[in-house]
């Protein structure tokens, strides 16, 4: 089963298949750049609508979703109603060459680069192809460069292309008796889906054009009216009256400790957004603990502001207390963070710990850096 006069038309026709694919690919991206970036345009005037109040804006923005989900579930129906595609089709194949993978487990992945040979019947030249397929360990003798192999492939996406592992005896005699000669590289077909990453990328890019395009078209509105929520905001902040407030939170489950890196920070933001302020009076740290206090009447100087804290350094301090004090065996710690002295004095950080031999204490600066230490026994 020759192949000789089947190779001019395939060096003919590769070059014309990739200019058609080619085409399509294009027109396919600029039609999923289109429907992205009315989604996104869609999605966003919903969005710009609720904040703005604006019922034509909300009720467009809506009207298009719906829509595109409309013909979308029209089109999903009338592709299920369509004739179900030919069956795949068996041929002979040619193995240029083959790689194994892996090899850890009794099927092996193999990189194969083919030649498929379709039957005059498919009136289709000799094409390469590269797929990728398990073979059983004990099978993969039977497969080497320029032996011939039976496949399976699909007319209509000549790139799914499988090796049949048990061919009939007929199609294996045949292959026994086929020569086949090789296809040029430029007839190499492959999944013109098979870039993935780029379709996402695309999608995401005419989904934010969209939705910038919409943004931009009311950001007069939309900015008057941030502004205009801003002032309120403020005007409501400086006629409410002065509140103290308090809360503590504890902390459970595996690697429940606040030693534990991260938790402290985390546990922090937790407390601040209950108490709905990040700047307060006081704050104490326990193995399993952590509470707050704060006045809102107090001036900014004279509090600490949480998320500013170096609760990563914190952990290192209650080691060195633990190990540097005198107290061999600590039953307990604690931290204390209060303000600082003054404008320009940044808060200050207590790590007390206390054991049989008695308590004892440390004192550092928001950088960590130690600044007294108090040893068990010194007064």
């Amino acid at each position: 089963m020759g192949m000789t006069g089947q190779r001019y038309s395939g060096e003919l026709n590769g070059p014309m298949e990739q200019r058609r694919s080619g085409v399509g690919r294009v027109l396919a991206g600029l039609r999923l750049a289109a429907v992205s970036a009315v989604i996104g345009a869609a999605l966003a005037a919903l969005v710009v609508g609720v904040i703005l109040k604006d019922v034509p804006v909300l009720a467009t923005g809506g009207g298009v979703l719906a829509l595109l989900v409309l013909l979308a579930f029209l089109g999903g129906r009338r592709g299920a109603g369509r004739d179900t595609p030919p069956a795949r089709r068996t041929a002979l194949a040619r193995i240029e060459d083959l790689r194994a993978t892996g090899g850890e487990t009794a099927d092996v992945p193999v990189t194969f680069r083919l030649t498929v040979a379709p039957e005059p019947e498919d009136e289709r030249p000799a094409y390469r192809v590269k797929i990728s397929q398990s073979i059983n360990l004990v099978d993969i003798p039977a497969y080497r460069p320029r032996g011939i192999a039976v496949v399976e492939y699909h007319p209509e996406k000549p790139w799914d292309v499988r090796i049949v592992t048990r061919p009939t005896p007929e199609w294996s005699r045949r292959a026994e008796e086929a020569q086949i000669d090789s296809a040029p590289e430029s007839t190499l077909v492959g999944d013109p889906d098979g870039g993935a990453g780029a379709w996402c990328l695309l999608v995401l890019v005419g989904l934010l054009a969209g939705a910038a395009l919409v943004v931009l078209s009311f950001r007069g509105e939309l900015f008057a009216s941030g502004d205009a929520g801003g002032s309120a905001a403020k005007e409501s902040s400086s006629s409410s009256a002065s509140r103290t407030f308090s809360t503590s939170t504890t902390v459970s489950g595996p690697s429940s400790s606040l030693l534990t890196f991260g938790r402290m920070r985390v546990t922090a933001m937790e407390l601040e957004a209950r108490v709905d302020s990040a700047y307060v009076t006081s704050l104490r740290i326990e193995d399993h603990r952590m509470a707050v206090r704060g006045d809102s009447a107090r001036p900014l100087a004279e509090t600490v502001h949480l998320p500013s804290l170096p609760y990563e350094l914190l952990p290192g301090l209650v080691r060195e207390a633990r190990a540097t004090l005198g107290v061999r065996e600590a039953e307990s710690w604690r931290i204390d963070v209060t303000p600082g002295g003054g404008a320009g004095v940044g808060p200050r950080v207590r790590v007390t710990v206390s054991g049989t031999e008695g308590t004892a204490h440390l004192d550092a600066d928001v950088t960590g850096r130690i600044t007294d230490r108090r040893a068990v026994g010194v007064s």
